[in-house]
């Protein structure tokens, strides 16, 4: 059972459950009519946001105050396509991160401020879902609010969405990932005179090998089997792109001061041979 405690506007509530827990519901219409004391259903609302003692809900509850119904319904709707496209749960907080976002997106158009996104190529390139869910999100908000922010809007969405997979605490820095992507697919790319084919099903692996890479970098998960014998054989193998994988361990060495394992270098070394036998210019 949840009861409303506050009525915050016709889309969103703050509601506590029988343990007194208070959280915020949000669902379409989930505040039209109703009154604090009033029992709603669970299944009426489209999200239990997280605990009211969180700071950032505290943001969130003076936040709508900024905003209008009409964009936290805009948000709603992004989120749960999002959720649909990606296969995946956002984490709680991307309700308000996304919609404060947008909210500042949208005043920025107002004032005719504009904002380059630094790793908009990256973005659109090496997380394609997540850009194909903001070109969705700005069509929506422009239909909707009778606005026209640029296409280039939707890398910044798609910067959020990568951020919102995962419980917080494993949050991506959706900027931090794009950057070292980049620089790792460029790497190889000008190494090995690579074509960069979007559209070839050997390069899609290799960008998808690489995104699987860094996630494993950044969450200290690299792959480390002492025992492995995999090194020495793919050494043996593809020398020339075994090369191309030290190459990338020396530039993440110089930039970050980690070092790569040896297991992590022989499957880049894999992919870097599939791409070079399947993509090169030559």
């Amino acid at each position: 059972m949840i009861k409303i405690k506050k009525v915050l506007n016709s889309s969103v509530v703050l509601a506590e459950d029988k343990q007194k827990k208070e959280f915020i519901l949000l669902g379409k219409g989930i505040g039209y009519g109703q009154k604090a004391g009033n029992i709603i259903e669970e299944h009426q609302a489209d999200q239990m946001f997280i605990p009211i003692e969180n700071i950032k809900v505290k943001e969130f509850l003076g936040l709508l105050d900024a905003i209008s119904p009409g964009l936290i319904e805009l948000t709603r709707q992004i989120i749960r396509y999002a959720e649909e496209t990606l296969h995946t749960k956002l984490n709680t907080g991307s309700y308000f991160t996304l919609m404060d976002h947008l909210n500042f997106a949208v005043e920025r158009y107002k004032k005719k401020i504009n904002i380059t996104n630094r790793v908009y190529w990256e973005i659109k390139n090496y997380y394609s879902e997540e850009y194909q869910v903001g070109e969705f999100a700005v069509k929506l908000i422009n239909e909707k609010l009778h606005i026209d922010l640029p296409i280039e809007e939707a890398a910044n969405i798609a910067f959020h969405l990568i951020n919102a997979q995962g419980e917080q605490k494993e949050s991506k820095d959706g900027m931090k990932f794009a950057k070292m992507i980049g620089s790792i697919v460029n790497l190889v790319r000008y190494t090995f005179n690579i074509n960069t084919d979007t559209e070839n099903v050997h390069y899609t692996r290799f960008i998808t090998h690489i995104k699987f890479f860094v996630e494993r970098f950044y969450s200290d998960k690299m792959l480390d089997d002492k025992d492995n014998m995999l090194f020495g054989q793919i050494a043996s193998l593809y020398p020339e792109a075994m090369d191309g994988a030290f190459k990338i361990k020396d530039y993440i060495k110089q930039i970050n001061g980690k070092t790569i394992p040896e297991e992590e270098l022989a499957y880049l070394a894999v992919h870097i041979h599939r791409l070079m036998t399947y993509n090169s210019l030559d």
